[in-house]
């Protein structure tokens, strides 16, 4: 079907490059992946997918769409990206959500849940009206609308988290709303929660390698990028740089990662001494973002070879150039549900210390591509930290090993593709679902297979 809003949608689109051609990815993938991409696209030409989540700006959803949509419509598909409205109360009680489904134990009100955020949902869906052929409903914030009334398709939840052990309180509130999706999308099969009823697919997130922030800079050229910032923040370049980018959020473990380089400077002498360089932005949908980015400067402190950046300008440039000629990327998050920036660094031929969580472990192989690590051990972490910066030709031969992992697993045109593959079984051009299903004959698909039957079923009242 295609896209309609009937005129009552107003929620925020972005509208996606239109000039983008496929033949634009014959440089990663090579002509067969771009016309095997072609093939799946085929018949699909005016089909639509639609996709909704909470924020246009910020956060590794809206860096996934951004790529994913106008690859979409290159191919001849009806790609759209609608964002839900939130107040600040509302973002709060969806990063509690967010915490809680990761198994962060935190108080959570009845009027939090059942106030803030079903009234948010309220004034959404009153000026909400989509029909589409698949829509996939990005993380917990938008779900609430699956009972509204105004959604009209095969619905899609892709939950970007690990709700391998959720808490309870939120998991039983949300899971009614799941199991009246059509299918389930996570990054791996231990990030799948518990009660599901539904098909559930994987998917891993991937990072687009035309975007300006995944260019391969020469290193002068990255250099040269970086110079007025450099000199801005007294950075001298010809010292080593351990870079750490992220949004400032608890679970992206930044303390623990200047303890650790905190313990390297006491207990070794460099000439030159390395930079520690923190990059992140303000998100929208994170308000706890500020209380830690206050956090790390108080435990910073005026020490001479830390430096913290936030919202630089020209930012995918710069963290694309800084992730280019740093010696090594540190990203040892408690909770992740893939970490898109750590495939990013491992594109630049960065190796990465990463933490052994989620899904930082289908892209840091340890001793291949990086270091896995315990996220809290200080002293493992600063022993890797020297590792890198003792012997750059080690690190040289792990970045590019990284880079050619990186490109064979996680580049944009293979999420495109599972995307199509879905749209295909769910438009009834493919009979058989996706070989990325990862459970047997759902209970929505029994019932269906019942009632295909026993049409007599539906006339005794005996519905999903």
């Amino acid at each position: 079907m295609p896209y309609t809003d009937d005129g009552n949608n107003r929620l925020a689109s972005y509208q996606p490059d239109l000039t983008l051609n496929p033949e634009d990815y014959i440089s990663y993938i090579g002509k067969e992946g771009v016309d095997s991409l072609k093939r799946l696209a085929e018949p699909l030409e005016g089909k639509s997918w639609a996709n909704i989540n909470s924020t246009l700006d910020g956060g590794g959803v809206a860096e996934i769409l951004r790529g994913a949509l106008p690859l979409a419509r290159s191919l001849g598909v009806d790609a759209r990206w609608c964002v839900m409205e939130g107040n600040d109360a509302f973002f709060q009680v969806t990063k509690k959500y967010h915490n809680l489904l990761q198994g962060i134990e935190q108080p959570i009100s009845l009027e939090e849940i059942f106030n803030t955020y079903l009234d948010t949902i309220e004034l959404n869906a009153q000026h909400t009206h989509i029909s589409s052929d698949m829509i996939v409903v990005h993380d917990p914030q938008p779900l609430g609308l699956l009972t509204k009334g105004v959604l009209f398709g095969n619905i899609l939840w892709r939950c970007h988290i690990d709700t391998s052990t959720p808490s309870q309180v939120v998991w039983r509130f949300i899971l009614p709303y799941v199991n009246q999706c059509t299918g389930a999308i996570f990054t791996m099969p231990s990030f799948v929660g518990p009660g599901l009823q539904i098909p559930v697919y994987e998917i891993s997130p991937c990072i687009d390698p035309r975007a300006v922030k995944n260019r391969q800079y020469a290193e002068s050229e990255a250099r040269d990028v970086l110079s007025v910032l450099f000199k801005e923040s007294k950075v001298d370049p010809d010292r080593p740089i351990l870079a750490a980018i992220s949004r400032y959020d608890i679970h992206k473990n930044q303390s623990t990662i200047l303890k650790a380089f905190q313990k390297l400077q006491a207990e070794k002498r460099y000439d030159p001494q390395p930079y520690l360089i923190f990059v992140g932005n303000t998100v929208a949908d994170d308000p706890e973002g500020s209380d830690m980015l206050d956090q790390l400067r108080d435990e910073a402190g005026d020490d001479p070879n830390v430096r913290i950046w936030v919202n630089v300008e020209d930012n995918d440039r710069v963290i694309g150039a800084l992730m280019r000629v740093a010696r090594g990327f540190v990203h040892v998050s408690t909770r992740e549900g893939f970490g898109l920036v750590v495939a990013e660094a491992l594109w630049q031929g960065t190796p990465v210390i990463g933490s052994r969580v989620g899904g930082i472990v289908k892209q840091v192989i340890d001793g291949e591509t990086g270091y896995l690590v315990d996220p809290l051990d200080v002293d493992t972490i600063a022993s890797r930290m020297a590792r890198l910066l003792d012997d750059p030709e080690e690190a040289e031969a792990l970045g590019a090993r990284a880079r050619e992992h990186i490109r064979k697993n996680y580049l944009l045109p293979d999420l495109v593709r599972r995307y199509l593959m879905l749209l295909r079984y769910y438009t009834g051009v493919d009979r058989e679902p996706p070989p990325f299903r990862m459970n047997g004959k759902a209970y929505s698909e029994t019932i269906d297979m019942i009632r295909a039957r026993h049409a007599g079923l539906d006339d005794l009242g005996i519905t999903k």
